[in-house]
């Protein structure tokens, strides 16, 4: 009987002492490897890559000590196909398991992007495509997708207007759904501090201003005139007469055509025959030409109230308009500046 005792008490401590030594073994692994104090390694998951490929590739960077102790911690939890694609920063001294946590948790970098004032759906798509945030053709579809309008509140069928231009921060390779509806919802922000009573507009009431603030956004140089211009679209209005806007025109040659931005307009290029043409069609163009930044959306809901009907750039350095109640002094300006124009 004792002979037994002492054979299983001899078991037990070997046990005892294997154990810890894979405990040891298993926490050494476990450990962050040596690397430059403050250093961070940025670290991509492409699609599709396995996790025997993710383990071995993230050792021979030297962000985890062994393949081995994160495929073995991933079938653990069960997590062999949970890794996220995209981009990571790693900072220094995370132990594998941290990093693990990372990778199957999505926690991805995020890219800096900047959209100015007036940039039109495809130059959005352009730009986000270029810092590899979502491919072009993702991001227009997302953004002619008549559910995903409807439920973002847009009374149309495009998200032309209403994709506020800001500075945002997106991964790569990210959902161009969501990036939508981030720059959508950012929009109605805005709007409401701009006009808190925004809600109690019709849909075609808002989409009205919408369009008129993309024309605004287009025409205005020198913040304070955007106001002044917003007056003249709404005088020409009620009085039926055609915007005549070159924003608009210049729409129909980059946007609608897909040519190169003019130098500047011909007579030829203001008879090309479009809806979104102000010069031939009375009222607004069908839809926003552009996303108006704040200083145009509070424009057209704070114009000033002028009798002037026509403006014309008079200084093209400062960006500054002659603003005009009749055609008799506009056709004057037009003489003067066009004329010291070509001096």
């Amino acid at each position: 009987m004792r002979n037994l005792l002492t054979v299983i008490l001899a078991v037990f401590l070997a046990l005892t002492i294997a154990s810890g030594g894979i405990f040891v073994f298993l926490y050494n692994l476990n450990q962050p490897p040596a690397r430059a104090a403050n250093s961070e390694i940025i670290f991509k998951v492409e699609k599709g890559e396995t996790l025997e490929k993710i383990s071995s590739r993230l050792e021979e960077a030297g962000v985890i000590k062994s393949a081995l102790m994160l495929n073995i911690l991933s079938k653990l939890k069960g997590t062999e196909r949970a890794f996220k694609m995209g981009t990571y920063k790693i900072d220094n001294g995370l132990t594998t398991l941290k990093i693990h946590n990372i990778l199957v948790s999505g926690n991805q970098m995020l890219f800096q992007v900047t959209f100015p004032e007036g940039f039109t759906v495809s130059r959005i798509a352009d730009r986000l495509e270029d810092n590899n945030i979502v491919d072009k053709e993702s991001f227009l579809r997302a953004s002619t997708d008549l559910e995903l309008l409807k439920d973002l509140g847009i009374p149309g069928n495009s998200a032309e207007g209403y994709l506020f231009p800001d500075t945002y921060k997106f991964p790569q390779n990210y959902n161009a759904e969501k990036i939508v509806t981030v720059m959508v919802k950012n929009f109605y922000k805005k709007l409401e501090e701009i006009y808190p009573d925004y809600k109690m507009l019709s849909d075609e009431e808002l989409r009205q201003k919408v369009i008129i603030a993309s024309i605004i956004e287009r025409e205005y140089r020198v913040k304070e005139e955007a106001p002044i211009i917003a007056s003249v679209f709404y005088n020409r209005l009620k009085l039926g007469m055609p915007l005549s806007s070159c924003a608009t025109v210049e729409y129909v040659i980059t946007e609608i055509k897909g040519e190169p931005h003019p130098e500047y307009l011909t007579y030829e290029d203001l008879k090309i025959p479009s809806e979104y043409n102000t010069y031939l069609h009375s009222g607004l163009p069908p839809a926003p030409i552009s996303n108006p930044g704040i200083t145009a959306i509070e424009a057209v809901f704070y114009p000033k109230e002028t009798d002037y009907l026509y403006f014309l750039l008079k200084d093209k350095t400062a960006g500054r308009h002659y603003f005009s109640e009749n055609i008799e002094k506009h056709n004057r300006a037009k003489f003067l500046y066009l004329k010291s124009y070509s001096e």
